[in-house]
């Protein structure tokens, strides 16, 4: 009998799993399409005290505490508390911003003087000016802080050409709504998968740039230290060195006051190498790591806590 109904449960639960997934689509589809009726600086205030409020009753939440508890051993239940409030506020804000994609960025390279949400500072622009000009391909890497879907634009914007590695959304129906708000000024997109490495690879042996999130736990990863322990990295920026060698730098746009941006590019990240001078992955992700716990230590409540990090 028990045997009976477990497996009646599970023929329910298989039978139901599409009927949820297309109610979730539709749902997220209607609020993409909702959100940009309305004005983009209210609605990411708006979201980001919904956010603010479910999140703090969420598993999620408990999982965001656990971790900066562990990166921040000194700070106090208040700080870590204060941060974690951040954190929610900046995801919900994300999720308003990310129905106005097509017209974030509004920085204009040749009149700098003119009001716009982006900062673009004097040393980021020579970087960026030389990576789009010197005829090379190269390897940009982001983490979730801030708005992490905005790099991309900005490349567009300005014409550094780009192949950008991403996650597909399980749920198809959302997952081809958010395909065409990224389409629209965002590049090549490449969905990570088994052909995602090739991919990656032949564009950077056209001359292309390849970018991606390089912050996600990856269980068969490479070992790095990250802030203090260790945990596990996606090599794949590591490996496409070994097939195309070309400079590697960091970005991120961090979120300032006012719903204004600053977009930022480290200096070359030079990738570490073993004694027969090859690249060596576990060094050179855990030096891109260490870019990125700067980062984080910066600015934590803008990056993204609520997965498991160390396991």
């Amino acid at each position: 009998m028990n045997r009976l109904l477990l497996r009646t449960r599970a023929r329910l639960r298989d039978a139901a799993k599409p009927v949820a997934e297309l109610a979730v689509g539709a749902l997220t589809i209607a609020l993409l399409r909702t959100t940009r009726y309305f004005d983009p600086d209210k609605t990411a205030d708006f979201f980001g005290r919904v956010t603010r409020f479910i999140g703090s009753r969420l598993r999620e939440n408990r999982i965001g505490r656990e971790n900066l508890k562990a990166a921040f051993p000194e700070k106090s239940t208040e700080e870590i508390e204060t941060i974690l409030a951040g954190v929610w506020d900046n995801l919900g804000r994300i999720g308003a911003e990310f129905a106005h994609l097509d017209h974030i960025w509004d920085y204009d390279l040749d009149h700098p003087e003119k009001p716009s949400r982006i900062e673009f500072p004097p040393r980021t622009k020579e970087i960026f000016d030389s990576l789009r000009d010197d005829g090379r391909p190269a390897i940009i890497f982001a983490s979730h802080l801030g708005n992490w879907e905005i790099p991309a634009l900005g490349a567009v914007a300005h014409g550094l050409d780009c192949a950008i590695l991403f996650r597909r959304p399980n749920i198809e129906a959302a997952d081809r709504a958010i395909e065409r708000i990224r389409a629209v000024k965002m590049g090549t997109l490449v969905p990570a998968g088994r052909e995602a490495p090739l991919k990656l690879a032949e564009a950077l042996q056209r001359g292309q740039h390849v970018a991606m999130l390089v912050d996600q736990y990856l269980g068969n990863g490479v070992e790095v230290t990250f802030f203090g322990r260790k945990t596990k990295a996606n090599p794949t920026l590591a490996r496409l060195l070994r097939q195309v060698e070309c400079p590697v730098h960091g970005v991120r746009i961090i979120r300032l006051p006012n719903h204004r941006f600053r977009a930022e590019l480290s200096e070359e990240v030079k990738p570490v190498r073993d004694t027969a001078g090859q690249i060596d992955i576990q060094g050179t992700m855990q030096a891109v790591t260490d870019v990125v716990e700067g980062w984080v230590r910066e600015y934590p409540d803008q990056w993204l806590w609520l997965h498991r990090r160390w396991r």
